[in-house]
């Protein structure tokens, strides 16, 4: 079903519902989010255009901070009985969310209530899972959606006479002559979600019991004590002391800036940034796959979103939840899609908006911008989903606080990824006791 079929069947539906012929008062629903700075600006542009494209449903967004914010003030907000119509909830935060019992209606139902027609196989491959249940049921809408991948400076690795890498045994190979022609070889931004998670699933590695912990919170526990794991942080490390890596703090622009300004000529970020980097850059760069390591498989397996998705919040009324499944259907309209994807660089979310943007060229003149979805296009294996466990924004603080101790030579990563798996486990346990 288009948007326009939908936003007809919602304004025949307030029409029917309203005891006034009178007048008609448009159905109000509110929308919290967490984007700031430029990507606030687009998020209220969509919601402008949203309103002026139909009047029987009015869409307030509002900001809330950063995502931990905006999730604490949505749970409670819930429990007191003045949640929003929809929640934009990030990935770690997730599990929270669909954890909390009666908390959100799945977007699919919600569409699908409506009268909206849904395919989950309309999203690309990457999309569709990570915020679905373990039957393949599509909770939360996807919405700002990035991938993890690799950006270089041209001229750095034409300077010194390499390409870039396809694998990490590739980057051991090129590191020193990026040294010698005066760089940085590579930084990387958010070293959870690069070195850890997105890791597993470009191995096609487990990270959690019971199916990554889509099938519950029961029982799951994760499994970041590994070989392969501790391998590349032990690499990492290595890298670190020869001068083939430097990690230039926790923050997400401690690690993007040196790239930025030319003293790193590589750069593990989110695809997500492509829109800030053609603004921020003097240079010409590109971007490729996430590295992967050849003795651990043949060939990189596909990676999966970052980024945040929408939430429906249950307790409201039909015609509140009628408006929003109509504002899901034109927030993921090719039309729609494209424009966000054009103007964030988060990647489009659907296939529809997918083709839209081949067709008008924009992969011609920016081919950077379709390697986060070619990517995650790339055949889904049993571990490339992503993962599904609570009270992981603490979890990853853990990770955080582990990795920086390798990084600083006070652990091995035999050492880290023990006192990971402990302290995640016992976070585990216990947000199964909250959820169950």
């Amino acid at each position: 079903m288009s948007y326009r079929t939908t936003a007809a069947r919602i304004v025949a539906f307030a029409a029917l519902a309203t005891t006034s012929t009178a007048s008609f008062a448009a159905t109000e629903i509110s929308w919290w989010h967490a984007m700031g700075g430029r990507l606030g600006e687009v998020v209220n542009e969509i919601s402008a255009n949203y309103n002026e494209a139909q009047d029987a449903c009015q869409l307030t967004p509002v900001f809330k901070g950063t995502y931990e914010e905006a999730l604490t003030a949505g749970i409670a907000a819930f429990r007191a009985g003045e949640q929003p119509n929809i929640l934009q909830v990030f990935d770690a935060g997730s599990a929270t969310i669909i954890g909390a019992k009666g908390a959100v209606v799945p977007a699919e139902d919600l569409l699908n209530e409506a009268g909206a027609e849904f395919n989950i196989e309309d999203y690309i491959p990457g999309v569709r899972y990570f915020y679905a249940d373990a039957n393949g049921k599509m909770i939360g809408m996807p919405f700002n959606s990035s991938t993890p991948i690799l950006y270089y400076n041209e001229e750095a690795l034409e300077k010194a006479g390499v390409s870039a890498p396809k694998t990490w045994e590739e980057f051991e190979q090129i590191a020193p002559k990026l040294v010698e022609a005066g760089y940085i070889p590579l930084s990387q931004s958010h070293t959870p979600w690069i070195f850890a998670e997105n890791f597993m699933s470009r191995h096609n590695l487990p990270f959690a019991t019971n199916n990554n912990g889509y099938d519950g919170a029961e029982g799951t526990q994760i499994l970041v004590d590994q070989d392969a794991i501790k391998m590349h942080f032990t690499k990492v490390k290595e890298w670190l002391d020869n001068g083939y890596y430097n990690f230039y703090g926790s923050g997400w622009a401690d690690n993007q800036k040196p790239f930025q300004e030319g003293d790193v000529a590589m750069w593990l970020g989110s695809s997500g940034s492509f829109g800030g980097l053609m603004q921020s850059t003097d240079f010409d760069f590109s971007a490729t796959f996430l590295p992967y390591w050849e003795s651990v498989i043949d060939e990189g397996a596909q990676t999966f979103i970052g980024g945040a998705a929408l939430f429906a919040m249950s307790g409201k009324s039909s015609a509140e939840n009628n408006c929003t499944a109509d504002f899901f259907s034109y927030l993921t309209s090719p039309e729609v899609q494209y424009m966000w994807h054009k103007e964030t660089g988060y990647v489009p979310v659907t296939n529809a908006a997918y083709d839209l943007a081949k067709e008008d060229g924009h992969y011609d003149r920016f081919p950077a911008a379709e390697v986060g979805i070619q990517q995650l296009s790339l055949p889904s294996q049993d571990n490339t989903k992503g993962y599904r466990m609570g009270f992981y924004v603490q979890i990853r603080d853990v990770m955080r606080r582990e990795f920086g101790q390798i990084f600083s030579g006070e652990k091995t990563a035999d050492e880290a990824f023990k006192t990971i798996e402990e302290e995640a486990n016992k976070l585990l346990a216990r947000f199964e006791k909250t959820s169950g």
